[in-house]
């Protein structure tokens, strides 16, 4: 397909292409690139063979420090753009395979560059939305007769996030420090969370906008989806508890969110879609949509301690497990007239399974503290431990190639002392 060699077992094959943004040591710039195999398309480099009735007056997109500009071009510009870069890396195509001056150029290895934010992010909203992990964790607090609260089933519940501290793959986080309650007899306490946890979530970037009070209906909801990456919103369980009542999260979520450097086009992830979860009751008109938006995207998550030789796989689950769907979760972030804009960030909320080994998080895995996660070795835990490293992979599986994510890992450092 492509004449760069891509090994089957890549994330990025030819059918994948995802967007990114990236330096090197010998180009500090930050810049616009594809991956392809194990190489970086550099698009800013290439930006004036972009040549379509559409990008033609926008090549500058391309040599940006970020994709904002990119996404808010809109649908039918990343299609164009997307079409071009498979026109370039085909097998068939010479302009790029046969100029080799343009090639070393053009094309970086992966190993030599950095990865960065791939977009400047205003706004970060985090939904819940996997039936499964709701019902787990409401029956932890509540029962089983009162897992899922009234208005669940009724709509995407969400809360907004902190998108300052929304950091890329590899950036350590640091244990959060703040109030809990251990004994419900005594007063709060100051200090680390012994609670760490991680939530393996999924979520996707928003290329056009809306105005301000003009929802955006379900029936264009896709057209202003850009792409979807891995996401890691690491939990302080202990704070969370003590504080989020009457309002919700706050200091247990927001001192770090990971997600993965490279974007993966919806057009890329629409082969691997699947019917949407049977929703009873039926949404409201304004959430009802019968095109199929779940995708079937594998997903696992390993945990590596710092006396372990090898990381170990505690979860292995399905983004096609969710039960609200990103469309469903953009038009009722919008339906009151919120506007968003190019770069926003829209998360999943934590993907659980039926099974227990398909749980999204260690506060399910070791069901609130009261058993082990076995590690192998002699290794446990029930929360994370300072120099632990998370890893989350992805990826869907195609017929002799995948359409991956690659890593979204970070480390836990010790808290600062106050």
């Amino acid at each position: 397909m492509s004449f760069i060699k891509v090994d089957p077992s890549s994330d990025f094959s030819f059918h994948n292409l995802p967007y990114g943004i990236f330096s090197t040591d010998n180009n500090p710039k930050r810049r616009v690139g594809v991956a392809i195999g194990d190489q970086i398309l550099d698009l800013s480099v290439i930006m004036s063979m972009f040549r379509g009735p559409l990008l033609s007056q926008h090549q500058d997109v391309f040599d940006q420090p970020t994709l904002n500009a990119f996404m808010a071009l809109g649908c039918e510009s990343w299609r164009e753009a997307r079409s071009t870069v498979q026109g370039l890396l085909s097998a068939n195509e010479s302009a790029l395979r046969d100029d080799v001056s343009l090639r070393s150029r053009a094309l970086v290895h992966q190993s030599a560059a950095t990865m960065h934010l791939p977009a400047d992010i205003g706004d970060y909203t985090d939904f819940y939305s996997s039936r499964d992990h709701a019902t787990n964790v409401g029956t932890m607090f509540r029962g089983k007769e009162n897992a899922l609260m009234p208005n669940w089933l009724r709509l995407p519940v969400g809360y907004h996030g902190r998108a300052s501290s929304v950091v890329v793959s590899r950036t350590p986080i640091r244990r959060p420090s703040g109030q809990m309650r251990p004994d419900q007899t005594k007063p709060p306490v100051f200090g680390p969370s012994k609670q760490l946890d991680i939530e393996l979530e999924m979520a996707f970037f928003v290329g056009g906008g809306n105005q301000l009070g003009e929802p955006i209906p379900i029936e264009k909801a896709h057209e202003h989806i850009f792409g979807m990456v891995l996401m890691n919103d690491w939990s302080a369980r202990d704070i969370q508890a003590w504080e989020y009542v009457p309002l919700g999260p706050f200091l247990g979520k927001n001192f770090g969110t990971t997600i993965s450097p490279w974007i993966i086009p919806m057009e890329a992830l629409l082969p691997f879609a699947e019917p949407n979860a049977i929703q009873d009751p039926e949404p409201l008109p304004y959430l009802q949509h019968p095109d199929p938006f779940t995708f079937n995207i594998n997903l696992s998550v390993s945990l590596k301690g710092q006396d372990m030789a090898d990381a170990a796989t505690i979860c292995k689950t399905n983004f096609k497990y969710m039960y609200w769907t990103m469309k469903q979760q953009l038009t009722h972030h919008t339906v009151n007239g919120c506007n968003v804009r190019p770069g926003d960030l829209l998360a999943s909320g934590t993907i659980s399974g039926p099974d227990p080994e398909s749980f999204g998080s260690m506060l399910e895995l070791s069901w609130r503290g009261t058993k082990n996660i076995d590690l192998g070795g002699g290794e446990t835990r029930t929360f994370l431990r300072d120099g632990d490293q998370v890893t989350i992979k992805g990826y869907c599986q195609g017929d002799g190639y995948r359409v991956g994510f690659g890593p979204c890992a970070g480390t836990i450092l010790p808290a600062l002392q106050h």
